[in-house]
């Protein structure tokens, strides 16, 4: 039997190389052009090769130091740029143009007055031609002229604190505890503000388009801003816009407002509820009164709650109480239903054409407390019950809607201010008041026992 004999498998690897030959020893010794030409070919010169000479010259490269002259000059002009810009930005900015002075983070409310002033007389005044009423809460008494809001304590006037700005002052008014201001910038009054009312530190703002001559209305959860063609309404504490309503300036969703080429001619306001009278006579031959819900789904297509056309031409909306709204037309006083807009009465009153034209911002003279509305019309105050808007006494001569302490109206005239019964409307009696000749109209309010007057472009504080 033939054994037959297995060698392991050897790796390629591990195998030897085969012995080169005497001739190939040779040939490896040789350059590749001699190779080449061996073989009876020329192979290329590689010109750009370096040769072990070349590379025995050249020194290796230097590190980067970025230290150069020109690299200074870079530096130089991006830094330059970057001041340049910086300071323009800072000049065209907000805060070059705002001296803010703030004062206390406390205040301390003043108590009601619970007896009537056996006098009253002078205790301070200051400039106040932004507030068309008397701005007021908590012991503070906020004015503003110029393009300065001013915190004054209340009993003597004195400075609490200083906002201002280098550009004009709209108005100011008061809501949710705190001050809220608009300046005009451009060609309308855009720059809204809040600011707390016991320091005068600044809070939110926002830039906006209300009109000129604007009012800020406090509807409770939002401000209204009142126009000709357009306004606009804010929500509370951030600002943000919650409606606009009329000519938009930039349409994003068009076909959105129920009408448009109308203007507004009044407003009032209520919690969750605006009232304005609209005129829209290329289309209707009366006035419209609308009510809106001031925080619709989408802030730029308006949720009417109700809309009615009224009883004609030159309307006025006087109040809005939670259930009723009040339109003034010449000789009467027409009231609606606030959800449905339906005519639920029509009283007489002796109010003319004239005296129902537009009011300054667009917001008819009235003070409001528990009992009633006082309606400063022509050369009256007409008092309509609070909640029903029905007319419960007028009084004659008067020279603003009034305002209230314990408990009585005080009604505004030539030598003082009387005292009425404010459910019957009976006379009390009258407290005498210089007021130095002035004879325009008068805006009032209280704060704890200072009755305060807007007369003119001067606020007057009177203890």
């Amino acid at each position: 039997m033939v054994q037959e004999s297995f060698e392991p498998e050897r790796d390629e690897s591990e195998r030897p190389e085969p012995e080169s030959t005497g001739a190939e020893r040779a040939d490896e010794g040789r350059s590749g052009s001699e190779r080449a030409e061996s073989n009876g070919q020329a192979e290329p010169e590689d010109v750009l090769r370096p040769t072990d000479a070349d590379q025995d010259d050249v020194p290796p490269p230097e590190p980067r130091t970025w230290r150069t002259r020109g690299d200074y000059i870079a530096v130089a002009v991006i830094t330059a740029a970057v001041l340049v810009t910086s300071l323009v930005l800072w000049r065209t900015s907000d805060a070059v143009g705002t001296t803010s002075q703030t004062g206390p983070s406390s205040i301390a409310p003043l108590e009601p007055a619970i007896v009537l002033p056996p006098s009253l007389a002078e205790a301070w005044r200051a400039p106040s031609g932004a507030t068309p009423v008397p701005v007021n809460l908590d012991s503070v008494v906020v004015t503003g002229d110029g393009g300065e809001v001013v915190g004054h304590d209340a009993l003597t006037g004195e400075v609490r604190w200083r906002y201002n700005r280098d550009i004009p002052l709209c108005t100011v008014s008061t809501t949710w505890g705190k001050v809220i201001a608009a300046h005009t910038k451009g060609t309308n009054c855009s720059e809204i503000e809040t600011l707390d009312l016991a320091s005068g530190k600044r809070g939110p703002q926002r830039n906006g388009d209300a009109e000129t001559g604007t009012r800020l209305l406090a509807e409770g959860s939002h401000v209204v801003t009142t126009g000709d063609t357009y306004f606009e309404v804010y929500r509370r504490d951030d600002l943000v816009k919650a409606l606009e309503y009329g000519q938009l300036r930039a349409i994003v969703n068009p076909n959105k407002q129920p009408r448009t080429g109308c203007t507004y001619h009044s407003f009032a306001v209520t919690q969750g509820k605006i009232a304005i009278i609209e005129r829209c006579y290329a289309q209707e031959n009366a006035d419209r009164l609308t009510i809106l819900k001031p925080n619709p789904e989408k802030n730029d297509e308006p949720q009417v709650l109700a809309s009615v056309v009224v009883g004609g031409k030159g309307a006025q909306v006087v109040a809005i109480s939670p259930t009723k709204v009040a339109v003034a037309l010449p000789g009467r006083l027409e009231v609606y239903e606030s959800e449905t807009a339906g005519k639920v009465a029509d009283y007489p009153v002796e109010a003319t054409a004239a005296d129902l034209e537009d009011q300054p911002g667009k917001v008819a003279q009235t003070a409001t407390s528990t009992a009633n509305v006082y309606w400063h019309v022509g050369t009256r105050t007409i008092a309509l019950q609070v909640n029903d808007l029905n007319p419960v006494w007028t009084k004659e001569d008067t020279r603003g809607p009034g305002t209230t302490i314990a408990g009585r109206a005080l009604i505004p005239v030539r030598d003082g201010l009387k005292v009425v019964d404010q459910l019957t409307g009976a006379e009390i009696g009258t407290i005498p008041v210089d007021r130095g000749g002035y004879t325009g109209p008068i805006a009032m309010a209280t704060e704890g026992p200072v009755v305060l007057e807007q007369r003119g472009d001067t606020l007057v504080a009177l203890r």
